[in-house]
């Protein structure tokens, strides 16, 4: 064989190779995300939000797929997840096989505690459930139907998402939480005028300044599980640290008794640990593959 013919092989062979390493690098492309904003008439200015794409949502657009809605907890935004990691977490979690494909929606909220307010200047409830949710399905390729709609939170955000399936059980197939800001009475103290003010700037408005025990009261989980007819086929998880700096971990025993005592199907565990993002991230995961079981992409956990 000559020279310039070993060189052509070669060539075809280099050629060959690449061409071979472009499409496995195409069959494992990661998810992307991007941010953008929801218009809103109900609030009356956009709101922000990203999302995680599956991985093939690019390449294979004859699909849709289910959607998870993750709410952010009280001092963060829709970027909560991106900014702390989530892209490559559930990239991981994908390529273990540990969770299936679905979007990950994330809002921002605010400080609203995802509840129309006390004041009924922030209807942030309105804006979620008639607003958000079909802009999504009708501008990304989700599933608009109950099996294939979950919802998960931290903290503010764990609230919201129990409270909003728990309300909503129509329109979701699985809540989790992590850490859910649960309380299930207002301690009745008398606070100080600045004292009232300082909690109003913690809590924002959402529950009245100074909060309103009646109208916490009314909007509590504790209360729509109480007062409202069991959630019938809604899959519910959440989990706490031990050493809550906040004493949610009380708030969750509690709410874990009371859907235990009417007779609710739940899973619920108590970790080491305390309420910040070293905690979520552990324990994330979990939540992931629970809703990848409820929307039929993993076989039920044994």
């Amino acid at each position: 064989m000559n020279r310039a013919r070993r060189r052509a092989l070669g060539l075809v062979a280099v050629l060959i190779a690449c061409a071979a390493l472009s499409a496995s690098s195409a069959s494992a492309a990661p998810g992307r995300a991007e941010c953008r904003s929801a218009p809103s008439q109900i609030l009356g200015h956009p709101v922000p939000y990203c999302v995680i794409l599956p991985s093939e949502y690019d390449s294979n657009k004859a699909s849709d797929y289910p959607a998870l809605y993750f709410l952010h907890g009280l001092g963060g935004n829709e970027q909560l997840l991106l900014n702390s990691g989530g892209l490559n977490m559930i990239q991981d979690l994908r390529d273990s096989k540990r969770i299936g494909e679905f979007l990950i929606v994330a809002p921002d909220a605010g400080r609203s505690f995802y509840i129309n307010s006390r004041d009924g200047k922030v209807r942030y409830e309105d804006f979620f459930i008639r607003e958000f949710l079909p802009y999504i399905e009708s501008h990304y390729r989700a599933r608009a139907e109950r099996k294939s709609r979950g919802i998960t939170g931290v903290s503010m955000g764990g609230y919201g998402a129990l409270r909003f399936a728990l309300r909503y059980p129509n329109l979701f197939v699985a809540v989790s939480a992590h850490s859910p800001a649960l309380i299930e009475t207002l301690p009745n103290i008398k606070v100080s005028r600045d004292q009232a003010t300082a909690v109003a700037e913690v809590l924002g408005k959402a529950f009245g300044s100074p909060v309103d025990a009646v109208f916490w009261q009314r909007e509590s989980p504790f209360t729509i599980v109480k007062d409202g007819p069991r959630p019938a086929g809604l899959q519910i998880y959440f989990d706490c640290g031990t050493d809550d700096e906040f004493g949610f971990n009380k708030g969750n025993e509690q709410f874990h008794q009371l859907l235990t005592a009417r007779g609710v199907p739940h899973e619920f565990h108590l970790y080491p640990g305390g309420h910040d993002w070293d905690y979520f991230a552990e324990h994330l995961p979990a939540s992931f593959e629970f809703q990848s079981r409820a929307f039929g992409l993993l076989p039920p956990a044994k």
